[in-house]
């Protein structure tokens, strides 16, 4: 990966792909000066404000695939440290070269995408939303790796030609649930079901689908995911639209959403090198923890308690196999469906440094396999680099160090030789003191600074 740069630089950007597409993907993460699309090539150069907010987009990225109008995009730092006016002018020769871009012609069925989907999104919602524009035949939603999307098919193109110039870009609830709707190719949808995900207002006598079935992947009802799970700082319904907003509705690979056991055992651990609180930094990044208790009787083994069944699922899921302190660590449910208070047992459950009492979906989206590379937060305004190597350099080889500012708080990025160095810089220095304020650190999978 090339040296930390203002400049982005996307591949695989193909001709249905607009500019407006290319600064919705970014917006989020701070203030683009300069787009140049690069058409001949597929690709495109766009420039952030200052280097911290590429940064924090290509971390962002790193974690979740960006994908536009259905196809996966390819972001990394560009050699580029400015957009000159050359680029810009070899750009237009390039556009006028290859012409205008695509776009699929007006159609009376429309595809939408549902972005920054904090809320669940039924076929109802979406009839409420479309159908003022015209009488809506048949609706079927589905997830994709461009997230959440649906099928609208209306009675005519008129109508959905109205409804695409009306609803494009508008938000169905308050800063959320952003609609990007494009002309579908097909002449006509198929429905076998009227339920959540699917309905055919022409002909509402079909069947429901089986009972017990989830209505949409990835949050279902949350009745049905979290059910008997105990959760620790919010709510399950919360949990479930966090859940929704970091994942686009749908789940990472592996995650099946169905688990409702909380409590984790682990096995193989070093027992003169570990404590609780050395568990607590490196299992809460996957969930908060409400009670941890180390087995006197088997002292390389202990119990851990997440807040419900999902966050010990990606705890088992990232960490199984994981290195520390030298052992591979074993990682399963137990048995025990939760850990008995006692004398013996460290309580977490109302501890501030529990990371998703808030901002919870932005750390389900960066939940991850430990990685050579950790991101530190809340640092001291006046830090160095100098003075986070001497803070981390006892824990293994560092091969890069960073420090850099976001919305005005100082951050830093820092690269050690393996997995396991950086995951034991995280369990011993996660929320440890260094002048004044409290170091927060976490997994980052950007693979080079």
């Amino acid at each position: 990966m090339a040296e930390p740069s203002k400049v982005i630089h996307v591949r695989n950007v193909g001709h249905e792909i607009s500019e407006n597409d290319l600064l919705q993907l970014f917006q989020p993460f701070g203030v683009i000066t300069k787009l140049v699309m690069l058409r001949a090539k597929n690709q495109a150069l766009l420039q952030m404000q200052d280097i911290p907010s590429a940064v924090n987009a290509l971390q962002f990225y790193s974690n979740v695939q960006p994908s536009i109008r259905g196809r996966n995009v390819y972001v990394q730092f560009s050699s580029h440290q400015e957009l000159t006016t050359m680029d810009q002018n070899q750009a237009r020769e390039d556009e006028s070269a290859v012409g205008n871009s695509l776009d699929a012609q007006p159609n009376r069925i429309l595809l939408v995408t549902v972005h920054h989907m904090l809320y669940p999104i039924t076929a109802d919602v979406l009839h409420q939303v479309f159908s003022p524009h015209g009488f809506v035949e048949k609706i079927v939603t589905f997830q994709k790796s461009a997230g959440f999307q649906a099928l609208i098919q209306y009675q005519s193109r008129q109508s959905a030609v109205a409804a695409r110039s009306t609803l494009q870009g508008r938000n169905i609830y308050d800063g959320c649930c952003q609609l990007d709707i494009q002309y579908s190719n097909l002449d006509e949808l198929q429905v076998n079901y009227n339920n959540d995900r699917s309905r055919d207002f022409t002909n509402p006598n079909l069947p429901t689908e089986q009972k017990g079935r989830s209505s949409q992947p990835g949050y279902g009802d949350a009745g049905g995911m979290y059910s008997g799970a105990r959760t620790a700082g919010f709510s399950q319904m919360a949990n479930a639209a966090a859940i929704a907003a970091a994942f686009g509705g749908g789940l990472p690979p592996g995650i099946t959403g169905t688990n409702e056991r909380c409590t984790i055992l682990v096995a193989n651990l070093s027992p003169d090198r570990i404590d609780e609180d050395k568990l607590f930094n490196l299992f809460s990044i996957y969930g908060n923890i409400v009670r941890i208790k180390l087995l006197r009787n088997k002292p390389d083994h202990a119990l851990i308690q997440m807040g419900d069944g999902f966050q010990a699922e990606l705890a088992v899921h990232f960490l199984k196999g994981a290195m520390l302190f030298g052992k591979r660590l074993e990682v399963n449910y137990s048995k025990f469906a939760n850990i008995s208070q006692g004398a013996d047992t460290h309580e977490y459950v109302n501890s501030n440094l529990n990371r998703f009492n808030r901002n919870a979906a932005k750390n389900y989206r960066y939940c991850c396999s430990p990685t050579k590379m950790i991101h530190l937060s809340t640092l001291p305004q006046d830090i160095t680099e100098d003075e986070i190597v001497s803070l981390l350099e006892e824990h293994g080889n560092i091969v890069n160090c960073k420090v850099f500012e976001m919305n005005g708080k100082k951050q830093a990025l820092v690269q050690f030789e393996t997995e396991e160095q950086a995951t034991e810089a995280l369990v011993c220095k996660h929320a440890s003191p260094l002048s004044g304020s409290v170091v927060r650190i976490s997994f980052s999978q950007l693979q080079n600074i």
